[in-house]
């Protein structure tokens, strides 16, 4: 289940890549037969327009038709977290109250940073999020990952869970990021609603034992990852860790070789979407690579590869 009675928000919620058709535009409705594939590959929730939706290559008004679409076909099946990053603090309040009145569940949001050098100090920070949490009533997520830039030690995550309202789930995707996840739950207490996995899953069972209760994945083998998470929840660990060895060569394939395009592969190998087109300047995945993905894909026979036969 993706929430218990303390309404907080565990489990699997990949990220739902943003599709195309071989020219580069919105395909909708591929866009939603990619959410139904997901749900029904047991999706404990989903987040769209994340880095792996390639949100950074989409226009505002592309991004509020994903966003209407996604969550007019979702229709309350699963919750949904909207990410809406933006340097500006007022841009970024305004994109989150829009995600919220649309039902978003969550937002996630990464700190400003522009570029390889624009950075805000700690207190710029602490003070963006305030400002975010102050415009909406839903739970903030921390993305802390490399493509930031931007030191956000665990200290620092935990005394802005404790203080600012909203700011209650962290995604760690930094390197030793167990021992950070470690950190910020003996710091935080109980303002870390959700101390969450993430980076395609590659640390997924150090995370799990460090305290993680969610994983925000890629998007197309939720059912494998779900197979890990639920045992490990149910207390087997010798079961989720067998399992994560079966599925950790198509892991390190995603989160080494193919990047944000190893979902669109394989939904198009198996008739969930007719492109797997990334959007300009984004390079194709080489024919040899997305050979290799598929080979190891196939090994563990994932839904995606024959949900729609």
């Amino acid at each position: 289940m993706s929430t218990r009675n303390d309404g907080r928000y565990r489990g699997v919620f990949p990220v739902v890549p943003t599709i195309f058709d071989d020219e580069g535009k919105l395909d909708l409705e591929g866009q939603k037969r990619c959410i139904d594939f997901m749900i029904d590959a047991g999706s404990n929730g989903l987040c769209i327009l994340a880095n792996f939706s390639e949100q950074f290559a989409l226009a505002d008004d592309e991004r509020d038709a994903v966003i209407r679409v996604v969550m007019e076909h979702v229709a309350g099946r699963v919750p949904v977290i909207v990410t809406t990053t933006h340097f500006s603090s007022e841009v970024c309040a305004r994109r989150s109250r829009a995600a919220e009145s649309a039902g978003a569940a969550m937002v996630m949001v990464m700190p400003p940073y522009h570029g390889a050098t624009i950075r805000v100090t700690e207190k710029g920070g602490y003070d963006f999020f305030a400002k975010v949490s102050d415009a909406i009533r839903i739970p903030i997520m921390i993305q802390d990952a490399p493509v930031a830039g931007t030191p956000l030690s665990a200290s620092f995550l935990a005394r802005m869970a404790r203080e600012i309202a909203n700011v209650s789930y962290f995604k760690i995707e930094t390197a030793q990021a167990a021992a950070k996840l470690r950190e910020l739950i003996e710091l935080g207490g109980d303002s870390v609603v959700g101390p969450w996995d993430g980076e395609e899953a590659i640390t997924l069972m150090p995370d799990l034992d460090a305290g993680a209760t969610g994983s925000m994945t890629g998007g197309g083998y939720p059912d494998g990852i779900r197979k890990i998470v639920d045992a490990y929840m149910r207390g087997d660990r010798e079961e989720a860790a067998l399992l994560y060895q079966q599925w950790l060569p198509l892991i390190n394939y995603e989160n080494r070789q193919c990047g944000l395009a190893a979902c669109k592969i394989l939904m198009k190998e198996g008739g969930v979407v007719r492109s797997d087109a990334v959007r300009h300047p984004l390079a194709p995945v080489h024919p040899k690579i997305r050979e290799g993905l598929l080979e190891v894909a196939r090994r563990l026979d994932p839904l995606v590869l024959r949900w729609s036969r």
